[in-house]
């Protein structure tokens, strides 16, 4: 009896787990390089890492979901294949954006990194 009622707490956590979305990391708010101090900066700069590595567990979740869509799709095994086309289209979209979310990160940190040196030369 316990056997059982583990198994099915076990697989009760899978499908919830299967069923989890992905969660979009919130870009972080940088240092304005000119006015900020050196430990700003470096705030900064754990705030860019931090949110890269979020970044990158998302676009997981994202590739995990539309690859598994795909092969459903290609298998012809789709309940509602307009639904799943959809989803999978919606996936693919989110995770570009994320890609050039994390671009564009790096970008306005490397130019807040500028303006830093900038302003305050010999860092």
């Amino acid at each position: 009896m316990n056997v059982a009622k583990s198994l099915l707490a076990v697989l009760a956590l899978g499908s919830s787990m299967a069923m989890a979305e992905c969660v979009q990391p919130v870009t972080p708010t940088l240092p304005n390089g000119g006015s900020a101090t050196m430990d700003d900066m470096i705030a900064g700069q754990q705030a860019v890492k931090t949110f890269q590595a979020a970044n990158l567990e998302y676009m997981a979740c994202l590739e995990t979901q539309f690859t598994a869509a795909k092969k459903t799709i290609e298998e012809g095994k789709a309940k509602d294949a307009e639904s799943l086309k959809a989803a999978y289209e919606a996936d693919v979209a989110a995770y570009n954006e994320a890609v050039s979310a994390e671009e564009a990160l790096a970008g306005q940190f490397n130019t807040e990194i500028r303006e830093s040196r900038g302003a305050s030369p010999g860092r």
